[in-house]
């Protein structure tokens, strides 16, 4: 068991070199934390810091995001990846409209019930909104306490976490909650570093059980590496006679989803033929463009975009887009106002 003195010694810490300047310390409200809770998961928090000012600006509490469209709410979180979060957001920002009043409830079995909210992530908005002791264990405190624990193996694995979990439990601290759990945080990101960590400038390093088994480099493990699967995928960029780009939603579920997204196929022709088009029917109004590499969590993507112009005459009428309302011709303002993927939103800004 750590020692009664181990969230003493973290706090004092905190007092001297914490971070209490972050956008979502001021002020620490329950909705200001969850947004950014989410946004932190697996990013870094210098990138975080603008998408989360950008937010506030347009959704400054859950009622302005509870009423809001999910494009806009996509469009806002495109860069940040995992789109199924932004969309649990919002689910959750309508959720708590309808039922706490456009508030976040503040106990964990209410939190935990929400779209997109789990254990760690609802001790969070309890400690830094709420003040109340919980245990929080994003990817920072699970390093830091795997080491100061002695608890060897992978963090994402089960019975690692149950570990993990109770020694969070067990150093808990019986004041200045909110400042502990942004502590613990803090100590894991700045200090107790998945690399070259500084022990001499860790306030618990005495009793580290990791540092006294000279076990730093080891503990915590890391992932299990697993082959990354490769996908190539070849996408049209479809402009009509008056400019504009043809896109297409994207289902709700799996890479992107929800997102806008140009049409694609496993070949171009396949990608021409779902739209009614051929190679033979442009006339010289489709060229290629220069491939593009997208690394997602757990697939490599090649996609392999042309430019495809069609006669100043009029629009493409395709049965597919007559009868499909997730695609659409949107001109370059439109676009603006849509969540779309990194690297389509980059292929468009250059073409």
């Amino acid at each position: 068991m750590p020692s009664s003195r181990f969230p003493d010694r973290v706090l004092a810490w905190f007092e001297r070199h914490g971070r209490k300047d972050l956008p979502w310390q001021n002020p620490r409200e329950a909705y200001r934390v969850w947004v950014s809770e989410i946004m932190l998961q697996q990013t870094q928090v210098s990138t975080v810091i603008p998408y989360f000012e950008r937010w506030m600006r347009r959704f400054p509490d859950i009622e302005t995001l509870a009423a809001a469209p999910e494009d806009a709410v996509l469009s806002l979180w495109s860069g940040l990846g995992y789109y199924a979060r932004a969309r649990n957001i919002h689910k959750t920002a309508r959720l708590c409209t309808e039922r706490f009043e456009g508030r976040l409830p503040d106990n964990a079995g209410e939190l935990t019930e929400l779209p997109g909210i789990g254990r760690s992530t609802a001790n969070a908005i309890l400690s830094q909104a709420f003040d109340h002791p919980a245990a929080v264990l994003d990817g920072n405190v699970k390093r830091l306490l795997a080491r100061h624990a002695g608890i060897e193996g992978w963090p994402g694995a089960p019975k690692v976490q149950s570990k993990l979990w109770l020694e969070a439990q067990a150093r808990l601290p019986g004041r200045s909650a909110a400042d502990y759990s942004q502590a613990m945080m803090d100590l894991g990101a700045l200090v107790c570093t998945r690399s070259n960590p500084t022990c001499q400038r860790c306030p618990v390093s005495a009793d580290c059980r990791a540092l006294e088994l000279d076990a730093i480099d080891r503990i915590p493990a890391p992932r299990p590496r697993r082959p990354v699967p490769e996908k190539t995928v070849h996408m049209l960029v479809l402009r009509d006679g008056e400019g504009r780009t043809l896109l297409q939603r994207r289902p709700p579920s799996g890479i992107w989803g929800g997102l806008w997204s140009l049409p694609e196929g496993d070949s171009k022709k396949a990608a021409l033929l779902k739209l009614g088009l051929n190679g033979e029917d442009l006339d010289g109004r489709e060229r290629g463009l220069p491939d593009i590499e997208h690394r997602l969590t757990h697939l490599r993507l090649h996609i392999k975009p042309a430019l495809v112009t069609l006669p100043p005459a009029g629009t493409l009428q395709c049965g597919s887009l007559r009868e499909n309302p997730d695609m659409a011709w949107f001109g370059r303002e439109a676009l603006k106002g849509l969540g779309l993927p990194k690297p389509v939103n980059d292929l468009l800004q250059e073409y």
